[in-house]
């Protein structure tokens, strides 16, 4: 069969790319897992930064078993969805992200924290904002305008997927979210100089 297998989107995974992933992460993470002050060491954020925030969410989302952890069926996972995943599994991922307490629904306070960070992290990377006239809370207001469609001040995940991808404004916002491996090259650019 060779060195490929093919997935149910039909791209081919590389067995001996995910052997020398499995080598990269069992060399940066001795222990076979991968804790958040090593999460955040690999990809060069400082803990108390403006991507200090982003990457704990980022963190949480990819800790699918919820143990605090990532390992290597996780690791390889969350590559596979960052780098691979078509647009309807990134939103997916992108709710897990704005879902802290993991139960379900995505309320202001949660949205408004992981803005937050957003912006943070625009600002901290330089990253034009076109929508820097609009602050933290009317973003908020925006997004849940255009996607709580039942008017309850939660958003389920359908609400979320449906409105993102209904809504130009609201996907571009989501933009950083949307692109996880961009961020990730980005930061692991940005450590390289330092």
């Amino acid at each position: 069969m060779g060195q490929s297998q093919q997935t149910e989107n039909s791209e081919e995974i590389d067995v001996k790319a995910l052997q020398d992933m499995y080598k990269k992460f069992v060399v940066e993470c001795p222990s076979g897992l991968l804790f958040l002050h090593e999460f955040k060491r690999f990809f060069g954020v400082d803990p108390t930064g403006e991507a200090s925030d982003y990457a704990e969410n980022m963190f949480r989302a990819f800790d699918r078993n919820g143990d605090n952890t990532i390992d290597f069926l996780e690791f390889v996972a969350a590559l596979n969805l960052v780098f691979r995943g078509d647009l309807e599994h990134k939103l997916r991922w992108s709710f897990k992200v704005y879902d802290k307490d993991n139960n379900g629904y995505v309320d202001r306070s949660e949205l408004r924290s992981i803005i937050d960070s957003i912006y943070r992290i625009k600002k901290g990377t330089k990253t034009d904002m076109n929508e820097s006239q609009l602050s933290v809370d009317e973003v908020v207001d925006r997004i849940l305008e255009a996607v709580d469609s039942d008017g309850d001040g939660h958003i389920n995940m359908e609400e979320f997927i449906r409105g993102a991808q209904q809504d130009a404004w609201v996907l571009n916002m989501l933009k950083l979210d949307m692109n996880p491996a961009g961020w990730m090259l980005e930061q692991r650019r940005r450590s390289a100089h330092f």
